[in-house]
């Protein structure tokens, strides 16, 4: 007798009992680049709540999934449209069966051609995401696939060699051997603690100014003064 799909799901497990089950990154190198994506991402939209950023996190789709365990989860990946809250993985059915609005994988040695293919295809045929993208933090290789009709199709880059992220509104490119993001205007999305620096930066100039602007005033003063032009 076939199971109704309401059926099926009664069988999935629960969200609270799947665990992401990834490996380490490769390296210090993967790890602070992906870190540099998620904290920046954050910052840039610390008023939203209606987003949610996966790091090394295991995506749970599908029963024959869970039998084969055949598939780690991406690097980085966005939900958009969610709830921002703590999770163990990304369970689908439990997310109204949604899946990665855009994923970023962080290729390696071991993984470079799973990522470039298997999971490439994965990405487009089975989660039909619309981004991809994929850099490798040691050779610095980039290339990004927007889904057009249900194929990937790979995004041109610009004259800086920026490739524009639609689902991010964000251009991604290469900075200082890092994949970072830029807006549509050409600015730099920092860290936390570069906006933080730039913002001591800023007032220190402003105070600068105020300073140089105090001491032209009170010269000017002082300048009638000289001539007996009684400022009171």
């Amino acid at each position: 007798m076939a199971l109704t799909a309401q059926q099926l799901e009664a069988m999935m497990p629960d969200a609270s009992q799947l665990y992401s089950d990834e490996p380490e990154m490769e390296s210090s190198l993967h790890y602070m680049q992906l870190l540099l994506l998620v904290t920046c991402l954050d910052w840039l939209w610390r008023d939203k709540n209606d987003y949610f950023i996966g790091a090394n996190l295991t995506i749970y789709f599908s029963r024959q999934q869970l039998r084969n365990r055949d598939f780690r989860g991406p690097d980085f990946f966005l939900v958009k449209q969610t709830q921002k809250r703590p999770r163990n993985s990304w369970v689908v059915w439990e997310e109204d069966g949604k899946y990665p609005n855009l994923i970023i994988e962080l290729l390696s040695t071991s993984t470079a051609d799973t990522d470039r293919n298997l999971k490439k295809n994965l990405y487009q045929n089975s989660f039909h995401t619309p981004e991809y993208f994929y850099f490798s933090p040691d050779t610095l290789e980039f290339a990004g696939f927007k889904l057009v009709g249900s194929e990937y199709e790979e995004i041109a880059a610009n004259s800086n060699g920026w490739r524009w992220s639609q689902e991010l509104s964000l251009y991604l490119g290469i900075e200082s051997g890092k994949l970072r993001y830029f807006t549509a205007n050409g600015s730099l999305v920092p860290t936390p603690e570069e906006a933080a620096l730039q913002a001591q930066l800023d007032l220190e100039q402003q105070t600068i100014e105020l300073q140089q602007e105090r001491q032209r005033a009170e010269q000017l003063a002082e300048r009638l003064r000289m001539l007996g032009i009684d400022l009171d």
